[in-house]
């Protein structure tokens, strides 16, 4: 009898040994789309081939699942064993049979109430059960992957805030996260979006248990007192006390599950565009760091921008690779960068694949602004979008009407390379968004990096701010906080998109308002530090009630003397098309191994210009591709609305399938039962599309 026992024993400890085996087989298929962009190694790569040169245009939509909500969409969703898992525009997570469509769970929370733009979750798996990680407003949350039911054991009753681990001067400042997180063992790292003005919260990296929610390390990316980089700051910079923050990664990371490292891109120092009171390099701003995944302790580091006045945050994960060069094999890292430049790294130790050179730059002419005397510029890859002292006058679109007025500004702003904001006014070239951007680059098994591009210049103009003290109007308050992006006269600049508040009681009543002023909408963040009376004045002055009678003195406001930024304009024509000439976006295919371009396209149309039956300008795109190992690209990205396959090795479009709304997400391609999908969030919204709500697959019937 003992020895029956035993062997069940045996039998049953190799039964639940092969089920393991077998889950952790199936979380890895290459049928999955398991984890953000693909992969740890962020590479937007699957080896699916049912759909290929000679069938790519035969597709057909194989489901679609639409959301009772409707707004932009950023996500890149997950698929594993056939369920598929997104997220809604108003931060519903949910989970759909991934051939059907049909739901299977949708988790709704009367608490959550935010708005800004999600791109994805995070699934977690181990041999007793499975998470799914996501973020709404402050809050880190864990729900059961096959129920979508909140786990209560996982931080308070389920979620975690993001404030937990952050001094506590953070703790009423703007925290949220729009990428999902990284996750090593049992450690979820989490990116973060702050405030990018003076209010801004620092930007530590931390780490939390999958299971309990715990903080497990937090690594300080504005340095604390004897340690490295402390001196690249003005002393105290890191108790956030004198109007600097920020350097916080937003993007998300990438993993190297074998060695153990992290690679973090990170943001600027806080405010963006004015440093007169953070003078020095700023580590770690604007810099890939490797760090021990287990610790969050830093391995080497590499600082793209030193003291960035640009808002040079570098805007994607890094791609991990593995180059030959002189028939050796090497683990890369490769950053692109909104410069339009590519950075690429031995993994280990961080020294650089390519040259990289300090080059002069302009000092500014700004009173107070120290900005720093050289930049790094790889001398190999090429930049794969044009730089601002390419620029001149006969750069200006021929499409536009008014194209003498626009070569007579030009004139006007700096356009050398990397000239600093001014009171007169720079051009930002490529602009805010890049050059790349946050849908991040796809790269192949050959080493085969593609990059869709922005070319849209933008105007940096600073005005002075003087310290006074006003009266607490809602006025002064929207000056304070809203003036920048929504303009003086509340009429914002939707060609830049940033919307009209004119007549906003119209559109979204007291309470509404006054949440979206507390935890922010789409890619408007929050401002939670902003006292409670404050908010309700602002609301006042908005729907064209003011309280407070002119001249007042009551609750006086003082603000510091500086510099600020006087908007975000677009440089366009009268029309609101860039008034530079196209191609104003681009798809690039560069030979990491290399380093030389094997092809250059325009990417888009701009769909003001194709009703006149002009095509092939390109147009501005927020989203990344997918490509495959048999030599497909798969991308919608452009403000277009389609989705576009394209063969690899020439960069010729095979087809294009128009969307029920643009799509300015990354793609996730899976199998199931034998077939293939590609399925994509379209959520339009962005750059005047029309928003969206449904998630659409497209299959070879």
């Amino acid at each position: 009898m003992k020895k029956n026992k035993f062997f069940l024993l045996i039998f049953s400890t190799a039964f639940c040994l092969s089920l393991m085996a077998d889950e952790k087989a199936d979380f890895g298929s290459e049928a999955n789309w398991a984890d953000y962009l693909g992969g740890p190694e962020r590479n937007h790569f699957s080896k699916l081939t049912r759909i290929n040169a000679n069938n790519a245009d035969k597709l057909e939509i194989a489901w679609s699942y639409s959301l009772p909500d409707s707004g932009q969409m950023q996500t890149n969703p997950l698929v594993i064993n056939g369920v598929l898992y997104g997220i809604s525009p108003s931060l519903q997570p949910f989970a759909v049979n991934a051939t059907t469509g049909k739901e299977i769970w949708r988790f709704t929370n009367k608490n959550i109430h935010w708005a800004n733009a999600s791109r994805g979750v995070t699934y977690w798996q181990n041999a007793s059960e499975k998470r799914i990680l996501f973020t709404a407003g402050q809050f880190l949350y864990a729900l059961d992957a096959e129920t979508g039911k909140i786990i209560e054991s996982f931080g308070t009753n389920g979620l975690v805030d993001l404030h937990m681990g952050l001094p506590s001067v953070a703790k009423d400042k703007f925290v949220i996260s729009n990428t999902p997180g990284s996750i090593y063992k049992d450690l979820i790292i989490m990116p973060v979006r702050l405030s990018e003005d003076g209010d801004a919260a620092p930007g530590d990296l931390r780490a939390f248990n999958v299971i309990t929610g715990k903080l497990a390390w937090t690594f300080h990316t504005i340095p604390y007192p004897g340690e490295y980089g402390y001196e690249t700051f003005p002393k105290n910079t890191y108790k956030n006390t004198e109007g600097v923050g920020g350097v916080n990664n937003w993007a998300g990371m990438a993993v190297d599950h074998k060695t153990g490292l992290i690679f973090v891109p990170t943001g600027s120092a806080a405010y963006d565009f004015y440093g007169g009171n953070r003078h020095g390099k700023n580590l770690f701003g604007n810099c890939l760091i490797a760090l021990d995944a287990s610790t969050g302790k830093r391995k080497w580091h590499y600082q793209f921008t030193h003291h960035d006045i640009w808002d040079r945050d570098i805007p994607s994960p890094p791609n991990l690779v593995q180059i030959t060069q002189n028939g050796k094999q090497i683990d890369i890292v490769a950053q692109t960068t909104k410069q339009g430049y590519i950075f690429m790294f031995e993994r280990n130790t961080g020294k650089p694949i390519f040259p990289i050179k300090e080059v002069a730059a302009p000092a500014s002419d700004v009173p107070g602004e120290r900005a720093w005397p050289t930049q790094p510029v790889p001398t190999w890859p090429l930049p794969f979008a044009r730089q601002s002292n390419e620029l001149s006058i006969d750069d200006i679109s021929p499409y536009a009407q008014n194209r003498t007025e626009l070569q007579a500004k030009l004139k006007t702003y700096k356009t050398a390379l990397f000239s600093p904001p001014s009171l007169t006014g720079t051009v930002i070239f490529p602009g805010y968004d890049g050059g790349a951007e946050w849908g991040g680059a796809a790269v192949d098994d050959k080493g085969i990096m593609y990059i869709n591009s922005n070319e849209m210049a933008w105007i940096n103009t600073l005005k002075l701010q003087k310290k006074t003290a006003l009266p607490t109007t809602g006025l002064n308050v929207y000056t304070n906080h809203c003036l920048t992006c929504h303009q003086a006269d509340l009429k914002g600049n939707a060609k830049s998109g940033y919307p009209s508040l004119v007549n906003i009681q119209s559109k979204y009543d007291r309470k509404q308002l006054l949440t979206y002023i507390q935890n922010g909408k789409g890619m408007m963040p929050g401002f939670g530090f902003i006292p409670k009376d404050q908010k309700e004045i602002l609301v006042d002055y908005l729907t064209g009630i003011e309280k407070i009678e002119p001249g007042s003195t009551k609750n006086t406001a003082k603000t510091n003397d500086t510099y600020v930024m006087q908007g975000y304009v677009k440089f366009l024509d009268d029309r609101g098309l860039p008034a530079i000439k196209p191609p104003w976006g681009t798809l690039n295919a560069l030979d990491l191994n290399s380093g030389k371009y094997l092809w250059k396209i325009p990417f888009g149309d701009e769909p003001l210009l194709a009703k006149e039956g002009i095509f092939n300008t390109g147009a501005e795109n927020y989203g990344g591709p997918v490509v495959t190992s048999n030599g497909l690209l798969f991308i919608a990205a452009a403000k277009d609305g389609k989705l576009r396959i394209i063969d690899t090795k020439t960069g010729k479009t095979l087809a294009a399938y128009t969307l029920p709304a643009a799509s300015f997400a990354t793609p996730a391609m899976y199998m199931v039962d034998g077939k293939q999908y590609i399925v994509l969030a379209c959520g339009g919204t962005k750059l005047g599309t029309p928003k969206g709500n449904t998630y659409v697959a497209y299959a070879l019937k």
